[in-house]
């Protein structure tokens, strides 16, 4: 019965062990509050531990309360407060015990501060900025109109395109992954048996020639909106 008795005993001494080995750091929290005892909001609470000069931060809260968990065991530390319009407050020779949770409350007294101003300045990177697209080819209106065209097809326009291979293939892909657009609509050929556009069988342009405004040909655009291809976006518009 007694050999019973100091098993159970030993049980039930377990957990309570187990429990007190994962408590190795202390903690700190208060509240922040101006000289008539309204909190503090937004209020910067950091406290250092100075032989390691090791720093914690914290913000008060909406009802002016803070709290820093986590802190290293021992001393001392020095603890201030501070918020814009007030003069900051300063603790000094604090110390934590294991597992104790030290309770350092705070009141600010309030201090006209003149600010300085603040000039920002930026500078226009020629390499990534709004006005760059990706790799793409322009075909204008006076390019349109001075290019030669035995068959007066918009092929004969892309194909100045460095990336093409003459027949609707870019950058190596085949013309079945790219997207043609045609005024913003799409435009490709749904079937995908004979041509990347409509009236492939036809031999015949669903466009005129004549018709057409300017070419865009885009293989790796930086505009979200252009998409659906892994060869290159054709966008044709007419005048």
């Amino acid at each position: 019965m007694k050999a019973t008795s100091l098993v159970l005993c030993a049980f039930l001494c377990v957990p309570a062990m187990l429990l007190g080995q994962g408590v190795t750091t202390g903690a700190m929290s208060g509240t922040v509050s101006d000289q008539d005892g309204a909190p503090l909001p937004e209020a910067n609470v950091v406290a250092v531990h100075v032989p390691s000069s090791t720093a914690y931060r914290a913000v008060a809260r909406a009802g002016g309360a803070y709290n820093i968990p986590n802190m290293r065991v021992g001393g001392p530390y020095r603890v201030t407060a501070s918020r814009i319009g007030y003069k900051a407050h300063t603790e000094e020779n604090l110390f934590l015990t294991l597992g104790q949770d030290l309770k350092v409350d705070f009141r600010l007294q309030g201090q006209a501060i003149q600010l300085e101003a603040v000039e920002a300045a930026a500078q226009k990177d020629e390499v990534l900025n709004a006005g760059r697209t990706g790799a793409a080819t322009f075909i204008d209106p006076q390019k349109v109109a001075l290019l030669p065209s035995v068959k007066r097809s918009t092929r004969d326009l892309i194909r100045i395109d460095p990336r093409s291979d003459g027949n609707y293939s870019f950058a190596g892909r085949n013309w079945l992954y790219n997207n043609i657009s045609l005024d913003g609509s799409y435009f490709n050929n749904p079937f995908g048996l004979d041509d990347p556009a409509p009236g492939g069988q036809t031999a015949a342009e669903p466009v005129p020639y004549d018709a057409v405004e300017q070419v865009q040909v885009s293989v790796a655009p930086f505009d979200v909106r252009q998409g659906g291809f892994t060869g290159a976006n054709v966008n044709t518009v007419t005048k």
